[in-house]
């Protein structure tokens, strides 16, 4: 357990201390923070690190293991009338206990006071628990996964011509943000369940997917939320400091009995599907045991992680993007930019799990090296690009509606593996770092400029998410290339 925690730690660190490290030379450079935000934000990140720590082991030890059962255990029973509840009240109970959606509701509702944070945690929760509904039913009936990719892209950039425009950033961002450190995890574990259940061939893509239709459920519903909404869509007042200044570790005590609170109501329900779940299948008591303790860790780690995020990361980084937004009449946005999206992705763990993943499934041929800079590289001009709409107040569409037709329009030419692991991948780029950091400093930039934040701000999360699609089938196709100069050199030597 020791070397597991130092290990998890060191991942930890290397996802978050990059951006404490840019965040401190820009303060003693060009944007210094207040007294009181510096060492916040440093105690922020310390917690972070912690958090994500002890949240990790708590997946290793409950969410994945649990989410491999489920899955395998749905598809043995070959019933839909059981499949389709059973996989809704899944995707929504482990929604609800995810921090990024968590963050993202805080953030909305900061921004915009008139959107209450458990309703869009309901909606947001709902979507992922339809969505995986229809991905579970389509590794039963074996539905390729471009069909339906093209279908629900389709239905959501035609909905978006219906919805209030401050909407569709938001309900892209809310895809990005549910596919976080909770429900990959265990989404991921439920495919590969699922997939073992259904004893597919290797290289089946039936192991992906499920991530790639969970970050869609959420759009869909959030824009269909928009639709019905009546006004009400300007932003509020962001707070810079507390009216009552505490100490610096007595702000963190503030927050911590009421995160406490919200995170324990976030986990309950994923507790009762586990109780439910050992009275079908009764497994055996040290396994009960083992996730039991699992699920202890990832509430322990999910409480650090918020008290961290609440007390001193967000606030900073509004107040950063503030003194950011004011420099140079926010010309000095674009570049900070680019730099944070090349080291927001070279930070997040999940990202250097998938570059090995992407090393085996093609055999060597894609090394991580490789992948590393290409997705370097296309989050950086997916971060600039998101200034440059803070900057211009530019519409979301302008970027995602041809991002995502040059995506579709791969799948038809990228083996379906590679793009059953591109769409999943969105959700891995859009990691705790950019809906914590990223997107609260993007909020306030977009105030210092004049700029709307609701409209202006909202959707860098999807711009993140958005990247991977588009570079992981890229690799896909030159990887296909190579085979198929290969295969032409193997004849000609025949």
């Amino acid at each position: 357990m020791k070397s597991n925690f130092l290990e998890r730690f060191k991942e930890s660190a290397i996802s978050v201390v990059p951006v404490m490290i840019i965040v401190v030379i820009l303060h003693f450079t060009i944007c210094p923070l207040s007294a009181e935000q510096l060492p916040r934000f440093i105690v922020g990140g310390i917690l972070l690190i912690l958090g994500l720590a002890i949240f990790l082991i708590g997946a290793d030890l409950g969410l994945v293991p649990f989410g491999q059962k489920v899955g395998s255990y749905l598809t043995h029973k070959r019933n839909l009338l059981f499949l389709i509840p059973a996989a809704f009240i899944i995707g929504f109970a482990v929604t609800i206990a995810e921090p990024m959606v968590q963050v993202l509701a805080n953030q909305v509702n900061a921004t915009i006071p008139s959107i209450d944070r458990n309703t869009l945690l309901v909606m947001v929760a709902t979507g992922v628990g339809l969505l995986l509904v229809v991905g579970m039913i389509r590794v039963v009936l074996q539905i390729p996964l471009s069909r339906l990719l093209t279908f629900f892209y389709i239905l959501i950039f035609v909905a978006c011509g219906f919805v209030e425009p401050a909407f569709v950033g938001m309900a892209f961002d809310a895809g990005g943000a549910a596919t976080g450190p909770v429900v990959v995890p265990f989404i991921m574990a439920l495919g590969i369940g699922v997939a073992s259940a259904s004893k597919k061939k290797e290289g089946d893509d039936s192991s992906f997917g499920l991530a790639a239709l969970c970050i869609i459920g959420p759009i869909v519903v959030v824009a269909f939320m928009g639709m019905f909404s009546k006004g009400g869509m300007n932003s509020g007042e962001f707070e810079r400091e507390a009216d009552i200044v505490r100490s610096l570790f007595g702000q963190f005590w503030h927050i911590l009995p009421e995160v406490a609170y919200h995170m324990l109501l976030a986990l309950l329900p994923l507790v009762f599907i586990f109780g439910f779940f050992q009275f079908l299948v009764r497994m055996p008591f040290q396994q009960i045991k083992r996730m039991l303790l699992g699920f202890f860790y990832t509430f322990i780690g999910l409480v650090i992680f918020m008290t961290g995020v609440n007390g001193g990361f967000i606030k900073a980084g509004q107040s950063l993007g503030m003194v950011l937004g004011a420099l140079w009449h926010g010309n000095a946005l674009i570049p900070i930019g680019l730099i944070l999206g090349a080291v927001v992705v070279l930070a997040e763990p999940a990202v250097w799990v998938l570059t090995e993943q992407v090393e085996e499934v093609s055999g060597g041929y894609i090394r991580r090296p490789i992948m590393l800079a290409a997705l370097s590289i296309s989050i950086a001009c997916a971060v600039g690009l998101g200034m440059l709409r803070v900057v211009t107040g530019m519409s979301i569409l302008f970027i995602l509606i041809p991002g995502y037709v040059l995506a579709l329009v791969l799948t038809k030419l990228c083996s379906p593996l590679f793009t059953a692991i591109a769409f999943d991948s969105g959700g891995v780029a859009s990691g705790p770092m950019s809906t914590t950091f990223v997107l609260s400093l993007t909020l306030g930039a977009s105030v210092a400029v004049g700029g709307n934040p609701v409209a202006d701000a909202f959707g860098m999360i999807a711009m993140i998410a958005m990247a991977p699609l588009i570079t992981i089938q890229i690799l896909g196709l030159i990887l296909k290339y190579k085979e198929n100069k290969q295969t032409q050199m193997d004849k000609k030597q025949e």
